[in-house]
């Protein structure tokens, strides 16, 4: 079964860093040449990939997305195994646990920041959480192909497992005591859970936490979105992470 990358970015993205299958792009006949649609049709050619120039009408079946006039047949996204993950030899892991996050925006927006935060894998549910999917790579900027991407079936057989394995759970929950910053993430291996978008951390999760954080909320408008939420958290780990090695970026 085959999926679709859009935009040129996201195009782009994949042929330079994805080692997936691309079986043929799709370029719109007259839309306006600029270097990466250059680019995007030399590294086609390098590495004997069909390309196509089709008229905009053909393009109308994608119309709620924003292809830019780019579109490439791609095989699915490859997840790795959960028991594989945790047999890396690596001193401190970063995880990013997503329970319940159905918005495809969402999850592309917090796994393009695990990637940019140096975060090691997102692991996310097979059910009630949104997948893997075009719209997910597109908002993610092709991050999906810098990290390990963990599909389980039971989130809280999983965090267990972890906890089995020397790993802290780290629930993001409205109505903790302690906020974000308070926690020392230096020199431990740790899951960050970022909740669903209107219900948070289920109960069974919340309960098998080691700590949960809250960021502060200075009104009476307490609804951050999840993207956001993650952001935060996942960059205090950096800056504590920085302040710690006394190393600047």
């Amino acid at each position: 079964m085959e999926n679709y990358i859009f935009g040129k970015n996201n195009v782009l993205e994949l042929l330079k860093n994805s080692d997936r299958n691309v079986s043929k792009i799709l370029i719109m006949k007259g839309i306006k040449e600029s270097g990466k649609i250059d680019e995007i049709i030399k590294l086609s050619k390098q590495k004997g990939i069909v390309f196509q120039f089709l008229p905009k009408e053909k393009f109308t079946q994608y119309k709620e997305y924003l292809h830019q006039g780019v579109i490439a047949y791609v095989s699915p996204v490859k997840y790795i195994q959960f028991e594989d993950f945790l047999s890396k030899e690596k001193i401190y892991k970063k995880i990013i646990i997503t329970d319940g996050v159905e918005d495809p925006h969402n999850l592309g927006s917090i796994i393009r920041t695990a990637v940019c935060a140096g975060f090691d894998a997102i692991i996310f549910p097979s059910r009630r959480n949104a997948l893997i999917n075009a719209t997910v790579e597109k908002s993610s900027q092709g991050a999906v192909n810098h990290i390990d991407l963990i599909m389980v079936n039971s989130l809280s057989f999983t965090i267990d497992k972890l906890k089995d394995n020397n790993f802290w759970i780290i629930a993001t929950d409205i109505n903790a005591k302690d906020n974000y910053y308070d926690i020392d993430y230096c020199n431990m291996n740790f899951a960050i859970v970022m909740g669903s978008e209107e219900q948070g951390i289920s109960s069974t999760i919340l309960k098998k936490s080691d700590f949960r954080v809250k960021i502060p909320i200075l009104s009476k408008f307490d609804s951050l979105n999840v993207a956001n939420a993650a952001s935060i958290v996942i960059y205090e780990t950096v800056k504590q992470t920085i302040q710690k090695s006394g190393n600047v970026v």
